[in-house]
């Protein structure tokens, strides 16, 4: 049984009853969080705003079918709504390639899991956002969203193995991307 009084749940009724503080609220707790996801899947910024602006106009119209399933729940359901918002742009004005780069640079020694402990996050991030654009959205879906190579097939209107094939070479581009940032930074010391 929810409780009552949690801070979520009253967020939630006074967003049902459109009250715009309980809005700008919502938007001031997540809108960093929303805008990094957003950033995950694209390569520039120019598009971020009109995306959230256009998740937020979805949350509102429809948080009244929105059922409450627990704690966090409404996160994860405006999550849920901004990455459909990136997926949609993505589909719309983006030619998603689900690419058949030829991978003549990544040997094998790359199929390695290389250790992170030594890789700024920022870097990490700036390479997965440089992977071509089929990688780039298979490996976030997979990875930060936790979503199955099926789950993906339909999101994206591809089969299971194309997938499955994307997440793979992903993986080792940005194997190969680190173990090439790792020797650089070796050799200039």
């Amino acid at each position: 049984m929810p409780e009552k009084d949690s801070p979520e749940i009253q967020l939630l009724t006074r967003l049902v009853k459109k009250e715009q503080s309980a809005w700008k609220e919502l938007y001031n707790s997540y809108s960093r969080e929303l805008t990094s996801i957003c950033r995950r899947y694209l390569k520039g910024n120019d598009d971020i705003h009109d995306i959230l602006q256009n998740s937020f106009i979805k949350m509102f119209h429809h948080i009244d079918s929105f059922k409450y399933m627990g704690k966090g729940s409404l996160k994860a359901w405006i999550i849920r709504i901004v990455i459909n918002e990136v997926l949609q742009y993505i589909r719309s004005f983006s030619k998603m390639e689900f690419s058949t780069m030829e991978e003549e640079m990544i040997g094998k020694e790359d199929d390695e899991e290389p250790e992170l402990s030594d890789v700024p996050m920022e870097e990490l991030m700036t390479m997965i956002k440089l992977l071509p654009n089929g990688y780039r959205v298979v490996f976030n879906l997979y990875v930060f969203e936790n979503k199955s190579h099926k789950e993906i097939s339909q999101l994206l209107s591809i089969s299971e193995g194309s997938s499955a094939s994307q997440l793979h070479k992903a993986k080792r581009k940005l194997v190969h991307e680190i173990n090439t940032y790792k020797q650089f930074k070796k050799e200039a010391l």
